[in-house]
């Protein structure tokens, strides 16, 4: 393991190397220090929930696949999981929390009976963690949700019960629904009709924007909906851009060659703020794990170079059970910051000279050179500085855990 002064002295130098380009690397991690990354609590067990059903409902195009050990089963467990996740995450992050994800205490909560109350000892446990909250209605695996449409319905039953559902949640929310459909639809017109008429009645109810923000989701497809999904991403663009209703754009939900990063800048010059989903689609899954990858690189990079930092929120949206679900909310949220971290080292007023020049050549040839700084040095002194675990350090943490507490499960 490396030592605090090996960590130190390479950071020292790193630092150094970065004041060269012109980079203040304590203002970066100041930055970083002050950015917060909100976890997706149905990580920890599958998107299952806490509800009492008494029989297995469809998803709506929502599948965790594999069978590892260790799923969280309770309230407990799950607070005990997230936990242990950020220990070892530097920085204060959030958490984010489906509809389902109650405390039922046992009992059948119906969707469009669940009251603030039902959250409380959450809030109790946030405060405690010193950590804050994020909400999302759950319009899916639910037999009112089992025809494939939800708000978008042509039932009118179907629809004013999730109308109630996510008009009755008073806490910040994101809003996806799985409505679509398998196989050519002719009535594409009327069920967008519907979910515009049900968004409309939604929205009516407005709260202090200090203590709600709203968002809509849309998505390319679904398990499901391969041919028709009723929210898509350009339904919803417009929605928002003219209901003044935030945007959440999901970096799995769109195909696989479009370069979500290049979105945020299209988007942010007609709209006041943005909610991210940071995932990785790999074909038709839209939910890996996300790693430091170039798609997640490109995104903080636009966030940076545009300024854009405080008035985006970033959240985290995979699921994968074939993995350690606590090492794999660590990986998402720890490859998140450093994405962003190489995004806040980057030389911008040089990179920007060098365009406004015109030195296209010279434009590409520095961003390469860029690539093999030291930013790992950087990384690893912010980790001790915050006390997690730098580097790799963490991973013994996480299996001492899961041979501990997982797999006795």
């Amino acid at each position: 393991m490396e030592s605090d002064n090996t960590i130190n002295h390479a950071y020292t130098l790193a630092r150094e190397r970065y004041a060269e380009l012109g980079v203040d690397t304590e203002q970066a991690l100041d930055t970083l220090k002050n950015t917060s990354v909100a976890l997706n609590c149905w990580q920890g067990d599958d998107v299952r929930g806490f509800e009492s059903r008494s029989n297995a409902l469809s998803s709506g195009g929502i599948q965790a696949t594999g069978g590892f050990p260790g799923r969280a089963r309770t309230i407990e467990e799950l607070r005990g999981d997230l936990q242990k996740a950020f220990s070892l995450i530097p920085g204060k992050h959030r958490l984010n929390l489906h509809a389902m994800y109650g405390d039922f205490g046992g009992r059948r909560v119906d969707r469009d009976a669940i009251l603030p109350k039902h959250f409380q000892s959450w809030i109790d446990w946030a405060r405690q963690q010193g950590i804050k909250l994020d909400f999302n209605a759950t319009c899916f695996a639910h037999p009112r949700a089992e025809s494939g449409f939800t708000l978008s319905s042509k039932d009118d039953a179907t629809r004013d019960f999730w109308i109630e559902h996510v008009q009755g949640d008073p806490c910040i929310h994101n809003l996806w629904i799985p409505d679509g459909s398998k196989d050519i639809t002719v009535s594409r017109a009327i069920h967008r009709s519907f979910l515009k008429d049900s968004l409309d009645r939604i929205f009516a109810t407005t709260f202090d924007p200090h203590h709600m923000r709203d968002a809509v989701e849309g998505k390319l497809f679904g398990i499901g909906s391969e041919s028709f999904t009723v929210g898509s991403y350009e339904f919803y663009l417009a929605y928002s851009v003219t209901r003044n209703v935030m945007l959440c754009v999901d970096m799995g939900h769109f195909h696989p060659t479009e370069v979500v990063g290049d979105k945020i800048s299209a988007i942010l010059p007609f709209s006041p703020e943005l909610l991210l989903h940071v995932s990785r689609g790999v074909r038709w899954d839209s939910d890996h794990v996300v790693i430091l990858n170039d798609d997640t690189r490109t995104l903080m990079e636009e966030i940076v170079r545009g300024g854009f930092l405080n008035r985006v929120h970033i959240a985290l949206d995979f699921f994968d059970a074939s993995i350690n679900r606590v090492g794999a909310w660590v990986i998402g949220t720890r490859a998140t910051l450093k994405s962003l971290l190489l995004a806040l080292l980057e030389p911008r007023e040089r990179l920007q000279g060098l365009e406004n020049e015109g030195n296209n050549f010279a434009r590409l040839a520095f961003l390469e050179e860029l690539t093999t700084l030291p930013t790992g040095a950087v990384w690893d002194y912010y980790c001790t500085v915050m006390d997690v675990p730098p580097a790799e350090q963490w991973l013994d943490d996480i299996l001492r855990y899961e041979t501990e507490v997982l797999r006795i499960r």
